[in-house]
């Protein structure tokens, strides 16, 4: 096991002590789960799984491993992991690639229905499943079985996956000089966007003519690829506003805020990218679209 401490340049927190502690395996049974998994096909489910509900307080990481000419396709048969709105609590994680990173999250997953089919962006995947120390439920069962390259994707990705990752923007002069104004409605810049957010932002820092800013989430409405940081129950994302003025964002304000996604995890805003107040009276509609197909 390893644990790792990472503090930004910004909010402190007082800190934390834990224990730790060394077992013989049998000790806790049934609890254990996870491993690599290489063969063409398989299955991985929680512990206890159909008997009764997967106990508290475990992590489970299986790691996938297909040939380098093949993809990994997953599906998940039945699925019930404790419900909350940002799968807070317990919630199953999967990653293109042999790591826990939030950079290359494909989705992050709870409730009672299961997540669309996944497929791999090149031969690996990793699925963390995480359990806190108090509602539990059903669990899961999924299956994954390997599939040449060559073949077409027919199967619907989820959202998450189907938005490109933005790479590398600078502030040019080119770029900067745009209209400072988004266009189309609500809904079309919705399902245009990788993520979409209500927040309060809390930091604002200029480098090399953007803006790097920290925001508290109100709500997310579309999470994509965008990395959420956790004190708490207080959740935060970063954003990049590319040229720092445009839009403009100042701290201590509320926004509705839409964007693509850095390969750093990263809310990456444009000069005609969708930003606007956030409203009490905005949230009904908001609601409506997370509801919704694009």
């Amino acid at each position: 096991m390893m644990v790792q401490m990472i503090s930004d340049a910004n909010t402190a927190g007082n800190g934390f002590m834990a224990m730790f502690s060394a077992a013989e395996p049998n000790e806790r049974g049934d609890q254990y789960c996870g491993g690599r998994l290489e063969r063409p096909s398989g299955s991985f489910k929680t512990p206890n799984w159909p008997d009764r509900d997967y106990p508290a307080g475990v992590t489970c990481v299986w790691h996938i491993v297909a040939p380098k000419n093949q993809l990994i396709e997953l599906k998940f048969e039945k699925f019930d992991v404790e419900r909350d709105n940002y799968c807070r609590y317990d919630y199953v994680a999967v990653f293109n690639g042999g790591e826990v990173n939030d950079a290359k999250r494909i989705g992050k997953y709870c409730g009672d229905s299961p997540p669309a089919p996944i497929i791999s962006e090149k031969n690996e995947l990793l699925i963390q499943f995480f359990s806190d120390l108090s509602l539990t439920a059903d669990g899961f069962i999924g299956h994954y079985k390997f599939r040449p390259k060559k073949l077409p994707t027919t199967t619907a990705l989820p959202v998450t996956t189907t938005f490109p990752i933005t790479t590398g923007l600078k502030p040019t002069v080119a770029l900067c000089q745009q209209k400072c104004r988004w266009t189309g409605t609500l809904e079309s810049n919705y399902c245009a966007s990788n993520f979409v957010l209500a927040g309060t932002v809390i930091t604002t820092v200029t480098r090399g003519g953007s803006l790097h800013a920290t925001v508290s989430l109100i709500n997310i409405y579309k999470e994509g690829n965008l990395a959420i940081q956790q004190a708490g129950k207080n959740m935060s994302a970063k954003v990049i506003v590319v040229c720092k003025q445009c839009p403009l964002l100042r701290r201590g304000q509320n926004y509705i805020i839409m964007g693509q996604v850095g390969e750093d995890g990263r809310g990456k805003i444009m000069p005609n990218s969708f930003i606007m107040m956030f409203k009490t009276k905005n949230q009904k509609f908001l609601n409506a679209l997370e509801n919704k197909q694009c």
